[in-house]
C-alpha cells in the first residue's frame, strides 16, 4: 500500500509504502506531463537508492533527494504507522 505525503506546487506527488520486513520504505515521486503522462520515480530508504527514473533530469532528482533528505525521519515514522493519516501526534 502507498501512502500521500506531499503534493509540491508544480503537481508533484510523493507517496510511501508500509516499511518492509528488511526495514526498507519505497517512495514514489511522479509529476502530471502532458507530453509523457507522468514523470515518476522510486526512492527507497534509508539508502536514498533511486530506481525507474522516467523522465527526471540529474538536477529534479538532486532535488527531490535534498526534500526526501529532510522528511526521511518523518516518512519513516509514518511508514509504521500507517501514514500520515494514522500518525499519532499529528
Amino acid at each position: 500500500m502507498m501512502y500521500p505525503f506531499m503534493t509540491l506546487n508544480d503537481d508533484t506527488e510523493i507517496t510511501h509504502s508500509e516499511m518492509k520486513p528488511d526495514g526498507r520504505v519505497k517512495v514514489y515521486i511522479e509529476t502530471p506531463d502532458e507530453k509523457y503522462c507522468f514523470k515518476h520515480a522510486t526512492c527507497w530508504l534509508p539508502d536514498y537508492s533511486w530506481e525507474d527514473v522516467f523522465q527526471y533530469s540529474d538536477d529534479d532528482i538532486n532535488r527531490f533527494t535534498e526534500i526526501i533528505r529532510s522528511m526521511a525521519h518523518l516518512i519513516m515514522e509514518f511508514s509504521q504507522e500507517g501514514g500520515f493519516d494514522n500518525a499519532s501526534n499529528f
